[in-house]
């Protein structure tokens, strides 16, 4: 979950460095630290906020050549000491930075503290940049001359430690050098004119150039200001495509907005629009998708699908599967990705794994889908980075196109990837023959609206923003759904805890008499998706359960509902849709209820505390 930075260059590294850190805050972070080479390893370390490493750092520093780090604590708190990055030697004979979890760190560093190496934080990284150090000079004295070059040291190294890592160093022995190295932790290299980039993400560098090279685990390679140099894991030379990024810069600056999370809340309209581009064929009321891993007869016969998913996802995963069953007639089960791991699964019969990942990177849902390769099943993933690890890890990807998401409490990556799960779920009850083609081409005709109902709602943001400022002060929310809402309510509950801070928790609504319900108190906020269909009728039924117990009612309902409002105290609207699409509309009205309560709280909307926008460790 943290950030690394690398800059090789003919300009002074330091305004890169600061520069990238800044665009990758968003990843979640406590410290921050840069390395610049000049004649020496310069390093700079601060606690908190990138502005306090800037107050650290000398006006005039001209090294070309320089490591940056974001770090969220995982081994050792926050503090200066436990900041990145770290040096090994006397004085410092290499600097590292590192983004990942160390498994095997507690032995290795009993093992280098017998060697006489001292340990100067608590991090486990400490334990990587004091072995290169021994494969360097053999030792713990910085006296001697240095044993083999950089790139041989670096490989031994990786074979010692255990678990995952992106890193990036810089050595005084080999000037003009950056080094990176990557296995299981996101690392792309940006390659510019007269100067090269390393990152957690292009992000960091987009501004400088759009012209990537991604780079797979157990992947090394050397940048220098006019040159990359990719190695396999053998230290053979690989001949890497650079590809070409998408998007541009401004795309991930706040266009005016106060925050991302509102600009990316109003950015659904084109991110939904997007992410159908190319994959509707109204006319003939069928579904065109890139990236299946599946032929026809193969869809035809399959038993299961397995959802694999973590947070956001596995709501939007939740609704999946309900879109699978009722539309397709394939079961479908919904695993939390941190939890499936461990287990032993029961994976009979032709089933198809789809895992669900906003950046690709999620440690947990690359390790599910890792674990599925024992039992032969076929795996795609739907995720919004071209090129990412899971991309490369699955046998097929649709790609959400929502473009970049900087607000760690993800939107319209979540509405995106609703959209790609609609999709799915149509094309497969086509072709198992579960959808006739006229109700198809009726649907598609309801998907193609979204974007323009997803206006509607943001056109109502005032009266949300007026309700949620009411119940701000509130210390508790129940959120209530039934069928397709049922995920919804959840989502909304995360939401509003992620970025309020307030506690919030989602139920299936007929579950509230089974536990539930005596939380209740008087004035408690619970929000109510009303919107028509099957079970409108026990949604009123639930929401006069707890108006009996002097709770307040918020219902999100359809515009054309004139009775809701005589069962609850506050109306938030939604257009009228097909019952099965609803669910994304409600879902906007929630996410607005979320960001006014968190503004009129004065939180840290974009970065809310303790979380990171992309979960690359366990």
């Amino acid at each position: 979950m943290c950030g690394i930075v690398g800059y090789a260059g003919n300009r002074p590294a330091v305004p890169v460095l600061i520069e990238s850190l800044k665009k990758l805050e968003y990843r979640g972070y406590d410290s921050a630290g840069i390395t610049v080479l000049e004649d020496k390893l310069e390093t700079f370390k601060a606690v908190g906020k990138i502005v306090n490493l800037e107050a650290e750092i000398p006006e005039k520093l001209d090294g070309v050549v320089g490591i940056g780090h974001t770090r969220w604590a995982t081994h050792g708190r926050p503090s200066t000491q436990n900041a990145h990055p770290h040096n090994s030697g006397g004085p410092a004979r290499l600097s590292l930075v590192h983004n990942g979890i160390i498994e095997n760190y507690m032995v290795l560093k009993e093992e280098l503290e017998r060697e006489g190496y001292v340990f100067k934080s608590e991090t486990d990284t400490e334990v990587i940049v004091h072995l290169l150090h021994r494969e360097l000079f053999g030792g713990p004295s910085c006296s001697g001359e240095c044993k083999q070059e950089f790139l041989p040291a670096l490989r031994q190294a990786m074979g010692i430690i255990k678990g995952s890592y992106a890193i990036a160093a810089v050595y005084p022995e080999e000037p003009g050098k950056l080094f990176v190295a990557r296995k299981d932790s996101p690392l792309v290299i940006g390659v510019g004119c007269g100067e090269n980039f390393a990152a957690s993400d292009v992000t960091a560098f987009l501004g400088h150039t759009k012209d990537v090279i991604y780079v797979n685990d157990y992947e090394t390679a050397v940048l220098s200001p006019d040159e990359v140099r990719v190695f396999g894991k053998d230290g053979e030379i690989l001949d890497k495509t650079v590809e070409k990024v998408e998007w541009d810069i401004e795309a991930a600056e706040k266009a005016g907005y106060e925050h991302f999370m509102l600009k990316e809340i109003h950015e659904q309209v084109s991110s939904i629009n997007n992410t159908l581009a190319g994959k509707i064929l109204e006319l003939e009321g069928d579904i065109e998708l890139e990236g299946l891993p599946l032929s026809e007869e193969e869809i035809r016969t399959l038993s299961k699908i397995q959802i694999l998913a973590c947070g956001t996802s596995w709501h939007a995963g939740l609704l999946g599967k309900y879109l699978f069953e009722q539309l397709a007639g394939i079961h479908a089960d919904v695993e939390v990705c941190s939890e499936y791991r461990y287990r032993n699964p029961v994976v009979e019969g032709k089933t198809l794994a789809i895992a669900i990942t906003q950046s690709g990177e999620t440690a947990d849902t690359l390790a599910a889908i890792r674990s599925l390769n024992a039992y032969n099943c076929r795996t795609m993933a739907i995720t919004n980075v071209v090129g990412s690890t899971i991309t490369r890890e699955t046998d097929g990807v649709i790609y959400t196109r929502a473009g970049p998401e900087i607000g760690v409490a993800s939107t319209k990556a979540f509405t995106a990837q609703l959209i790609v799960l609609y999709l799915l779920a149509v094309k497969f009850a086509l072709i198992r023959g579960k959808l006739e083609q006229d109700t198809a081409k009726n649907f598609i005709k309801g998907i193609k609206k979204i974007p323009g109902q997803v206006q509607q709602v943001l056109s109502q943001k005032d009266a949300i923003k007026e309700c949620a400022e009411s119940f701000s002060g509130a210390k508790s929310y129940f959120f209530l759904g039934r069928h397709l809402n049922f995920p919804i309510a959840l989502e909304g509950a995360l939401k509003l805890k992620e970025i309020s801070y307030i506690h919030a928790e989602g139920f299936a609504a007929g579950e509230l008499k089974h536990g539930p319900i005596a939380l209740l108190e008087e004035g408690t906020p619970v929000v109510a998706i009303a919107t028509k269909g099957q079970t409108y009728e026990k949604i009123l039924s639930n929401i006069k359960e707890v108006k009996a117990r002097d709770a307040t009612v918020i219902a999100v309902a359809d515009t054309d509902d004139t009775e809701i409002e005589k069962y609850v105290d506050v109306v938030l609207r939604v257009p009228s849709a097909d019952e099965l699409l609803s669910p994304i509309l409600s879902c906007v009205v929630l996410q607005l209820l979320a960001y006014y309560t968190a503004l009129a709280l004065g939180r840290s909307i974009d970065k809310p505390r303790n979380l990171a926008k992309s979960v690359t460790v366990e």
